[in-house]
């Protein structure tokens, strides 16, 4: 795996189809939990920065559909259905992203003394070439969100 150190605050991993970002979180465990549980929370931070996300369904519990139109800042709506394969309070999130393109993504919580360690790993089942073209807008586009998601613990504490 390469590494591309985006940030300070995030370490972003790419390989075989696969990006893992790696974030701590100056905010307990149970909390950053919260902002990824629960809908309140997740969809004032879902998604890259000049985003937005309304919510259709939102089904937290294993094989409940979350479905959400992220609409862009250029006025362009994507439309997403997500699967909830597992949820281990406060500990891991998985999801399996139902529509293109397709991945299972695991959300991993740590807690480091009062902070959180957030590793958000997604593998994908599309081709080399499609992973080659989606990883230039996924990998800074889950920065942003982490960002998001960061901004949002601040506000939440």
């Amino acid at each position: 795996m390469s590494q591309n150190n985006a940030t300070n605050k995030s370490v972003a991993q790419v390989g075989e189809r696969e990006i893992v970002i790696t974030r701590v979180f100056n905010a307990p465990r149970e909390l950053v939990f919260d902002a990824w549980t629960k809908e309140e929370h997740l969809s004032k931070w879902w998604g890259p920065q000049g985003f937005t996300t309304t919510f259709q369904k939102f089904e937290m519990k294993p094989g409940g559909t979350w479905q959400f139109i992220m609409h862009g800042p250029d006025g362009v709506d994507y439309p997403n259905t997500n699967v909830f394969v597992e949820i281990v309070k406060p500990e891991r999130i998985v999801i399996k992203h139902a529509v293109f393109p397709h991945f299972m993504a695991t959300a991993t919580l740590e807690d480091l003394d009062g902070k959180t360690k957030l590793t958000y790993r997604t593998v994908f089942e599309e081709n080399d070439a499609v992973f080659d073209k989606v990883k230039t807008y996924a990998v800074p586009g889950a920065e942003q969100t982490m960002d998001r998601l960061e901004e949002h613990l601040a506000s939440m504490a």
